[in-house]
């Protein structure tokens, strides 16, 4: 719903910041507020999002062979594995592939102690290395690979191929309830700050209303119409909308800007890119959220206290 008369609005809601500037300024602080914690939790959660789906990336069965298994058994259990519904590919992993990559997750110093302890012999297993076409699914690929009678023949340890099967089962379900989580607090607490915004933006103009009764008593006896009367109120709750979300996007490209490059920098083991196209989409995002708000506020507002 756009004012019939802009200029006349205009200079009605500036008119009404200068008389009322506390109170407006209110408004635009609780806006700027809630929509700079949303676009923080946003943000925030996009990047969680990529961490956390890194992590499923990574999220495989590792599934250990006996050092006397048969190749040929390994083989055909390789190729019947990868043909299983929830599986992307299978891998074999050598012996000497496995201490290399035991090596290279451990401290030098660590790592030099333990293959001296070794004193030249390889205790590390063989394996089939499982990645899924959906992590979600990883318990029900590993309880398939436990019953499965061609994996106990081959499997590190026969009498109970469970053991020989792993896939960091509590961390894997971790992951996935702090993911569930995390999506459903995000839901709640944009929901709530918006709410917020429009309960402040309500009484603003509420109270713009109620300042301004005479005035508009005075409107109503000369003729003038529900359109030129609700116009001000309308044009104030869109400007503090408008204020509010321009100061939230650019705080928040502010703090983006200085805060990004830090997190980089301490822990450059993970990956903090925000696509250009979310950031847009962010920042263009609160902007429409903001004026919503306004719009909706002010048009509540007038409709139970103005009554036109």
């Amino acid at each position: 719903m756009v004012p019939s008369n802009i200029g006349y609005s205009l200079h009605e809601a500036f008119r009404h910041f200068r008389r009322n500037w506390s109170t407006v300024l209110g408004a635009i602080v609780t806006i700027f507020l809630s929509l700079f914690v949303i676009g923080m939790f946003v943000l925030g959660s996009v990047l969680v999002g990529n961490l956390v789906g890194n992590v499923e990336d990574r999220v495989t069965i590792q599934a250990f062979l006996s050092d006397n298994a048969d190749k040929t058994a390994v083989e055909a259990l390789q190729k019947k594995v990868d043909g299983w519904k929830y599986v992307e590919s299978v891998s074999y992993k050598s012996k000497e592939e496995a201490l290399k990559q035991y090596k290279e997750t451990m401290s030098n110093r660590n790592a030099a102690d333990a293959v001296a302890a070794l004193d030249g012999e390889n205790p590390v297993p063989a394996s089939l290395v499982i990645k899924l076409s959906d992590p979600q699914d990883v318990e029900k690929v590993a309880n398939r690979l436990v019953k499965d009678a061609d994996f106990a023949k081959v499997a590190d340890n026969s009498s109970n191929p469970s053991d020989s099967v792993q896939y960091g089962r509590e961390t894997v379900e971790r992951l996935f309830s702090v993911t569930y989580y995390l999506r459903i607090g995000a839901i709640v607490l944009v929901a709530l700050l918006a709410f917020i915004a429009f309960v402040f933006i309500n009484n603003t103009i509420r109270l713009a209303i109620s300042a301004r009764r005479r005035e508009i008593a005075i409107m109503r006896l000369v003729g003038a119409s529900n359109g030129f009367i609700r116009g001000p109120f309308m044009m104030e709750g869109l400007l503090e909308a408008l204020f509010g979300s321009a100061l939230a996007v650019a705080t928040l490209n502010a703090v983006l800007a200085v805060v990004m490059p830090r997190l980089q920098n301490s822990l450059k083991f993970l990956s903090f890119d925000l696509p250009a196209h979310v950031l847009a989409g962010t920042y263009v995002g609160l902007i429409v959220i903001g004026m919503l708000l306004g719009m909706f506020g002010s048009m509540i507002a007038m409709r139970r206290y103005l009554k036109v």
